[in-house]
């Protein structure tokens, strides 16, 4: 199996570079898995973990983005997010405060969607910085 090259990007960093063998992303199409040579795309991405297989046997790398754009042409991937964390950066304790405090929340205003997204970044926070290999 081939490789690509993989970037993910913030306006602050450069979270990866490299070569992966597939790329595993939610667009707000659902998900979808990039494998070299996929046809040119460019998909809006809703907020949700990233993970780039990479060679043998190094595993995977994950981030989580909030949002943003994956661009594919031929033998790279591009993420582009203006908010995206690698799961050593998370603050665990701090994602599961917002956790807590959106779900007390949305338990007086279910229908709140400002409360709705904050759980959905809180929980890929929390998801996100559990695939840190321990």
């Amino acid at each position: 199996m081939g490789t690509m090259h993989v970037m993910v990007v913030s306006p602050e960093q450069v979270l990866y570079e490299g070569e992966g063998e597939m790329v595993v992303c939610r667009t707000t199409e659902g998900e979808i898995a990039f494998l070299p040579g996929h046809t040119p795309l460019l998909a809006a991405l809703g907020t949700a973990k990233v993970r780039v297989i990479l060679p043998a046997p190094d595993g995977e790398q994950t981030a989580a983005v909030h949002e943003g754009f994956v661009e594919v042409t031929g033998e790279r991937v591009v993420v582009l997010s203006d908010v995206a964390e690698l799961p050593e950066q998370i603050d665990v304790p701090r994602a599961q405060a917002a956790k807590e405090r959106a779900e007390a929340g949305l338990r007086t205003e279910p229908e709140n969607q400002e409360l709705r997204a904050a759980l959905t970044r809180a929980d890929l926070r929390l998801e996100v910085a559990g695939s840190v290999p321990g």
